[in-house]
């Protein structure tokens, strides 16, 4: 029997646009809400005065969530159908946690934006498209909610979704759906709504079990950040050497020949091991143990990728990043870069440029970037990097800067130009 394709997929939309309510809605009409956990919620929603229950309860989960009936932290949820497994990330739609959005969507194959009917787009939603496309996400879904409370109008709908499209377009997001909904009712979440008559595309769920999810890290370039260093030196394993992690992208084969980054050093794989079983060929994400067959000083973070594919290496990186702290980066601050399991000094050498929601202009040269801004930066390592650019690998073309004090991460970065069509000069 096929297991069914998994699809990491994220909400994002402002406070009150309805996120954790239509998550709700999802898993409830979905019946993939256990029933002591319905009511638990019945409950809950009975102490507040509430007739019917409240489904938002189902995703916020945080005491201070539900007193202040705002989604705080990333809430994940797994579920299943018949025809897909789901993993979903609930994001928050404040503005001071748009960095929260950027942990929920670093993974996410597709984004949920909502959008309140009354309002329409806002800032906060051009933010989290911003953010979708600044992550590479592939597919987005506008979700055109509280439909009833303007009277199911497809006149309304239809502005809010031309004017999403076209925004999206800018940044480079070419595949949006925009599906109208109202996650309290239940209209187009799961079944097709009676109210809407006008709207023959599919429901939420319907779309989200049929989007096509091709796996881009077993398509990608091999790469092999290495994590540990096996050497047991025992009598049955004498000479062992053995260079442990995760496969970040792409597919590794015995006798390959392939280059250690950053030191240069080439040799050929002579041997695979996966689950305690030499294997021939491995690929993302699986976690392995390389024998090389030449005795090459490797260490952790040091990156394993094939000698015809192989990045090159620098010590000026210049990345689209979002700061997610609440103290500021400055040009001249001294940080800690980290890259897969690679963790070196840095400097903010410039801050070329922040990003403008609005328009999507730049404003140059703005000194520093604040909580929740999105910007260009260049910063100069202490020794050299391999990093692909995000547009090529999501998992090698990111990285954190930490504060070397006291480890606080301040900014997630991503190497290269920032927008499939919307790119910035430095």
């Amino acid at each position: 029997m096929d297991v069914p394709a998994l699809l990491r997929f994220a909400t994002a939309g402002s406070v009150d646009d309805g996120k954790s309510t239509l998550v709700g809605r999802l898993l409830h009409d979905s019946k993939s809400v256990l029933a002591d956990q319905l009511e638990a919620v019945e409950a809950a929603s009975a102490r507040r005065g509430q007739d019917t229950p409240d489904l938002a309860l189902l995703t916020d989960g945080l005491r201070a969530e539900r007193e202040q009936g705002i989604t705080i932290d990333v809430a994940y949820r797994y579920f299943a159908t018949a025809r897909r497994r789901f993993i979903l990330a609930d994001t928050p739609g404040h503005v001071q946690y748009t960095r929260n959005m950027v942990t929920g969507a670093s993974t996410a194959d597709l984004a949920v934006v909502l959008v309140d009917a009354r309002n329409g787009v806002i800032e906060q939603t051009r933010r989290h498209a911003a953010v979708a496309a600044l992550l590479r996400v592939p597919h987005v879904v506008l979700a055109v909610n509280k439909m009833d409370l303007v009277g199911y109008e497809e006149t309304v709908f239809a502005k809010i979704a031309e004017e999403f499209t076209a925004y999206a377009r800018e940044l480079g997001i070419l595949d949006v759906t925009a599906i109208p909904i109202s996650a309290l009712a239940g209209d187009n979440v799961v079944e097709p709504s009676a109210h809407m008559t006008w709207y023959g595309g599919p429901t939420v769920l319907e779309h989200l079990e049929t989007v096509p999810v091709t796996d881009e890290s077993t398509a990608a370039r091999a790469r092999f950040p290495v994590q540990y260093v096996i050497r047991p030196q025992t009598a049955a394993h004498p000479d062992y050497r053995g260079y442990a992690g995760q496969i970040a992208s792409g597919v590794l084969r015995v006798g390959e020949a392939v280059t250690v980054l950053p030191s240069g050093r080439t040799s050929t794989i002579e041997g695979i091991d996966a689950l305690g079983r030499p294997v021939d060929t491995a690929w993302s994400p699986q976690s392995v143990t390389l024998l090389l067959k030449d005795d090459v000083d490797i260490s952790r973070g040091d990156l394993i990728a094939p000698t015809a594919l192989a990045p090159t290496t620098t010590r000026d990186v210049a990345a689209t990043v979002c700061h997610v702290a609440d103290r500021p980066l400055t040009v001249g601050q001294r940080v800690l870069l980290k890259h897969t399991t690679r963790t070196v000094k840095a400097i903010v050498k410039e801050i070329p440029s922040r990003l403008t929601l609005d328009d999507l202009s730049q404003h140059p040269a703005p000194g520093q970037l604040v909580a929740n801004d999105i910007g260009r930066v260049v910063v100069r390592t202490a020794e050299p990097l391999a990093l692909d650019a995000y547009a090529d690998s999501r998992r090698t073309g990111s990285f954190l800067l930490i504060d070397p004090a006291d480890g606080t991460t301040l900014t997630a970065g991503m190497a290269g130009d920032a927008f499939t069509e919307h790119e910035w000069s430095l």
